[in-house]
């Protein structure tokens, strides 16, 4: 096909930067948006030019239609997900896939039986800092990986992000996949498939949320390396970055964004660097993920972040919070039941 037709299916602050970012992506056309919040639908189809609809099924029953970009609350996703690959369109779902593994499969299956093309927003792989770190231990900058430590701190939820079905883990899977879908996602990228996740935490500030809002991961990797990932809440100074070992040198990401973003690279024998974000600008991370899945669906080839990578956070993160509940590691692949 020459151009793609796109419908969206939730209006809110991601949905939005969704659309606007379709806007700027060749071989695409937004056609038509959507949101049960009539004001919310008829305000960004205003602005973008596009009808406004409340109605799930009008926008699948739109003729010429050939995909939609799915970005309603995460306990939305199986619902809008499988109607849509069920009327034969593309999916794009923004993170998390799912807020629980049974939706997230239920997805999978309901993609598969219609082959229709799945990819999942984990933009992270296309800011230039988390992809310049995956390119360095790709390119064995660092010699054989040991350890990825990611943190990502801040505090409880708070203005445009404060809704309250963000802080029910059956309805936005809690911060671990609503917030760290991303870094697990990153963690993933960088290392492999991971074979355990031990897990601490609690809840400390954020009594409204019934889920932890500070979370201390430790995975192991298929490869034998270890990952580390802090997830706090209740940071009032707050910091996104980390650090990777390998046996022959080591990264220092001080910050993935603004402005001591940048990647500290050094080898046991050799000068110690640093490669400024500012070196590595490249088009917006959103409209490079859009651009990606438009040309996946254009040309029949496969999303480069497939349902299986969306699969794969979620896991990380039902593991984790299982871990966090019985004390124990548990080994993926199992489930809760898996618990060593």
């Amino acid at each position: 096909m020459k151009t793609v037709q796109v419908g969206l299916i939730g209006c809110g602050v991601m949905g939005c930067g969704l659309a606007k970012a379709l806007t700027r992506v060749e071989g695409a056309r937004l056609v038509v948006v959507s949101d049960p919040d009539r004001q919310a639908a008829e305000k960004l189809g205003q602005e973008l030019g596009v009808p406004a609809v409340t109605d799930l099924g009008r926008v699948l029953r739109r003729r010429g239609l050939h995909a939609v970009i799915g970005a309603p609350p995460p306990f939305k996703h199986r619902e809008v997900a499988v109607a849509a690959a069920r009327a034969g369109k593309h999916l794009f779902i923004e993170k998390p896939l799912a807020a629980c593994l049974p939706d997230a499969d239920a997805i999978l299956r309901a993609a598969k039986r219609a082959r229709v093309k799945l990819m999942v927003g984990h933009v992270c792989r296309y800011h230039p800092v988390h992809r310049k770190v995956r390119d360095l231990v790709a390119e064995g900058a660092i010699g054989r990986p040991l350890l990825l430590h990611v943190y990502r701190l801040g505090g409880p939820w708070g203005g445009i992000w404060a809704k309250s079905w963000r802080l029910s883990r059956e309805m936005s899977g809690g911060t671990l996949m609503e917030v760290n879908a991303h870094e697990i996602d990153f963690m993933r990228f960088v290392f492999g498939d991971v074979r355990s996740v031990y897990a601490a935490g609690g809840n400390f500030l954020e009594k409204r949320a019934d889920f932890p809002d500070l979370a201390l991961l430790t995975l192991k990797f298929q490869s034998g390396a270890m990952g580390f990932l802090h997830s706090s809440q209740v940071s009032a100074l707050g910091g996104y970055g980390c650090r990777v070992d390998g046996h022959e040198g080591s990264l220092l990401i001080p910050s993935f964004w603004g402005e001591a973003a940048g990647v500290q690279h050094k080898r046991w024998e050799g000068e110690n660097r640093f490669i400024p974000a500012s070196d590595l600008k490249g088009i917006d991370a959103v409209q490079a993920e859009l651009t990606e899945w438009i040309e996946a669906v254009r040309g029949d080839t496969p999303a480069p972040v497939s349902g299986e990578d969306g699969r794969a956070a979620v896991e990380i993160a039902e593991a984790a919070y299982a871990s966090i509940e019985t004390g124990r590691a548990v080994e993926l692949g199992r489930g809760a039941s898996g618990a060593a």
